[in-house]
């Protein structure tokens, strides 16, 4: 063997690898990202409590700047309903401007939020001519209540076209105006010129309208003094924090907000250490900077805690009125994009950013309450109040049940598809889960049995310091898509990105639906000579055995299940653009025009939308992939081949051909699969590429989102196995993309 040719050979590759390593963008964001501490976050010297909703033209601010009459016409639109005279818009406005300017704003916007998944802003200053050549600040009743955004720019099915342009958004008093920065952001709806609605706030409104009215009138055979129910939504924020360097260092993240590819991490959360475990120092600060300018906007935030996955975490509010708890989510949404930016970070809300591990939903704790204290769906203390308990539990699994494709539809969209069904996530089937005792409860209803509500229990723990533990009556299925939690239900399908009153609007509307359904039947036995407790009791007989097919308390991943829940009647359906489908089954259309939340031409355009947003988002992955594939993967992977080419070349000149051929044997099979694996990489593109132009060339949207779910995300996944195989050959120096371990273990 020549010893000196070996030794001047492996130091020329040595510095080589070193030049290629100091000169890789990944290595300088990692070590950037290593280097990076905590920011300090100084709270504000009063407690929580005294700086809550600093920024929020809240009811005590309203009485100070407001006059008592105008103040007592307002509360009573938020709190009663009352149509909103625009004879005290000009004295609101003036109030708020007021109270704005001595905050400092200049500007203010009507804040909506479009079929975008986010919010819409236009900034206006407080400018107008003086009429002496100067300029005066002015906010007048008119400019609070209405303005004109370009309604065809906006998603909208159709309803809207460039020439016809014109749409409206209307002020929503029962959301208060906030400050963000130096803006006086005003809630509002969105419609078109035309009446439809472009949004998700105005049908959230009438569809909590609708289940108020069906609610109380329920309510009134257990509560004469009822005069209002009011939904009630706690959501649960998860997402993930990666470093911002690496973030811009991965062009799939950066366009689409998920990683397209990427070989798992050899730990990742299979050692469940990273829940609820001590928040590392950088999120600390992001955290508490995040809360403290979320209590200034009036968001109660109460939870904060790492989550399964690394770099995973949540952020949970106490419950709120449905819609403000949206708009408070939305709103949250924006900040935390923002703070996380101040902190060296970026927030991701995508659903499933990354394979392998957990990803993120917001689970929506919904509940009804009367205007007499009670929780409706909470057990009661007497025979009367707990009829009323399963009479709002059983209604609520009737509107699950009958609905049960139309809630799917209503959580589903090309990101919530990674996550359903993986991991922690419910599976893409609707079920309910009741618990043992509820369950029981019900089944002695149906046989006609003497039944009792048993409320919560001491457990004993036979260790002297511990106190007895008080036992819920049910316990939790973390596999349920809609368990029941105590005293509430919890949706545990709707995704992290997404806006929670689609969610709500579905649910709701069927809930109304199937109230006043409830309410005629019992009605119809009460005026035949039926007493009351019979009528009741005689219909929700009728409706435990109806709905029964809708409660599960079993596995929700066990593929026993999904041929169990077809065989019971239920969706199984997993392709999103058909699932969408349920939006204009003729029950869906006939319970949301019934309910007066939606017409079916709004119904219509709400899935044109739906099908093209999934077309895009799929269309942008597969554009952003095949780049990724032919401008880093393969260059970075033929590059290696290329060392390791010179390498075989190298043994020969140094060894005997018998033993460099033995020692190239290795290198030899890894230059084979390399090459093997790069063409079929390119083959793999280029059938991506075709499968695009002829899913493009389909003019129907809704069969080109089928398209498009069919033929071209199964592309993207035979090209990511690929390309997650090179990850692991390629030599680590030269993969340009930050990967897993660096991905979610940088603090």
């Amino acid at each position: 063997m020549n010893y000196e040719l070996f030794r001047t050979f492996a130091a020329k590759l040595f510095r080589k690898t070193q030049e290629t390593m100091a000169n890789n963008l990944r290595f300088q964001v990692v070590e950037e990202a290593f280097k990076k501490r905590a920011i300090e976050v100084k709270a504000p010297a009063e407690r929580p409590s005294e700086y809550f909703g600093k920024y929020v033209f809240s009811r005590e601010k309203m009485y100070k700047y407001l006059s008592r009459d105008v103040y007592d016409k307002m509360i009573d639109v938020m709190d009663n309903g009352a149509r909103l005279d625009r004879s005290i818009a000009d004295a609101v406005a003036a109030g708020m401007k007021k109270w704005a300017m001595e905050l400092g704003v200049t500007h203010y916007t009507h804040w909506f939020q479009p079929l975008t998944e986010g919010t819409a802003e236009k900034h206006d200053a407080f400018v107008e001519h003086d009429g002496k050549g100067g300029m005066i600040e002015k906010f007048s009743g008119k400019l609070l209540v209405q303005q004109e955004p370009d309604a065809s720019s906006f998603p909208n099915g159709g309803i809207r076209n460039t020439f016809e342009a014109r749409g409206y958004s209307a002020w929503d008093p029962t959301s208060p105006v906030f400050i963000i920065d130096d803006t006086l952001c005003i809630p509002t709806i969105f419609i078109a010129y035309t009446g439809e609605a472009l949004d998700y706030k105005a049908p959230l409104l009438k569809a909590l309208h609708a289940v108020d009215k069906a609610a109380t009138d329920v309510c009134r055979y257990f509560y004469d003094n009822v005069q209002k129910v009011q939904v009630n939504l706690g959501w649960e924020q998860e997402y993930f924090l990666v470093d911002e360097g690496l973030y811009s260092a991965r062009p799939d993240l950066l366009m689409t907000g998920r990683t397209l590819m990427g070989h798992e991490s050899a730990k990742n959360q299979q050692m469940d250490d990273h829940y609820f475990g001590t928040i590392p120092d950088r999120v600390q600060a992001f955290m508490k900077d995040l809360e403290i300018q979320a209590l200034e906007l009036a968001i109660p935030v109460k939870t904060r805690h790492n989550e399964v996955a690394p770099n995973q975490f949540e952020l949970a509010p106490i419950f709120e009125e449905c819609n403000l708890a949206v708009d408070h989510n939305m709103l949250l949404m924006s900040l935390m994009k923002k703070v996380a930016r101040n902190h060296g970070f970026r927030v991701l809300l995508h659903e499933k950013p990354f394979d392998g591990i957990n990803g993120s939903g917001k689970h929506n704790n919904w509940s009804l309450s009367a205007d007499n204290g009670v929780l409706l769906h909470a057990p009661g203390k007497t025979p009367e109040e707990n009829l009323r308990f399963v009479t709002f539990i059983v209604e609520t699994l009737m509107a699950v049940y009958k609905h049960n494709g139309l809630l799917k539809a209503s959580i589903m969209s090309a990101t919530n598809a990674h996550r359903l069904g993986g991991n922690e996530a419910p599976p893409a089937i609707i079920s309910s889960f009741l618990g043992t005792q509820l369950t029981e409860l019900l089944d002695q209803i149906e046989r006609g049995e003497k039944s009792e509500v048993r409320g919560k229990k001491n457990m004993e723990i036979d260790i002297p310091q511990i106190p007895d533990l008080i036992v819920d009556n049910t316990d939790r299925n973390r596999t349920s898509p809609f368990a029941f939690t105590g005293n509430r239900f919890e949706f545990r399908a709707p995704g992290s990105s997404v806006n929670c009153a689609s969610a709500m609007i579905a649910l709701n509307a069927a809930m109304a639906e199937v109230l006043n359904s409830f309410k005629e039947r019992v009605d119809a036995k009460m005026n035949n000579g039926v007493a009351k407790v019979t009528a009741i009791l005689e219909v929700l007989k009728d409706d435990i055995r109806t709905c029964k097919p809708i409660r599960f308390d079993g596995n929700g991943y066990s593929d026993e299940w999904v041929e169990e829940a077809a065989r019971r009647g239920l969706d199984v359906e997993k392709s999103c653009p058909v699932i969408f489908e349920h939006y204009l089954d003729e029950s869906s259309v006939k319970m949301f025009e019934s309910t007066k939340v939606m017409n079916r031409k709004e119904l219509e355009a709400r899935n044109e939308v739906k099908w093209e947003m999934y077309v895009k988002t799929v269309q942008i992955e597969a554009r952003v992939l095949g780049d990724l594939a032919m401008n880093h993967i393969i260059p970075v992977s033929t590059h290696y081949q290329s060392q390791l080419i010179k390498n075989v070349q190298g043994m020969k000149d140094i060894f005997r051909a018998e033993k460099a051929e033995r020692l190239s044997t290795r290198n030899m099979k890894l230059i084979e699969e390399i090459a093997e694996r790069t063409e079929r990489i390119e083959q793999l593109v280029e059938e991506l590429t075709d499968a695009r132009r002829v899913a493009n060339r389909i003019e129907n949207i809704h069969q080109r989102a089928i398209a498009y779910h069919d033929t071209v995300c199964p592309k993207m996944e035979d090209i990511r196995r690929e390309i997650d195989k090179l990850e692991l050959i390629v030599e680590d120096g030269l993969w340009t993309l930050p990967k897993y371990r660096e991905l979610l273990f940088i603090r």
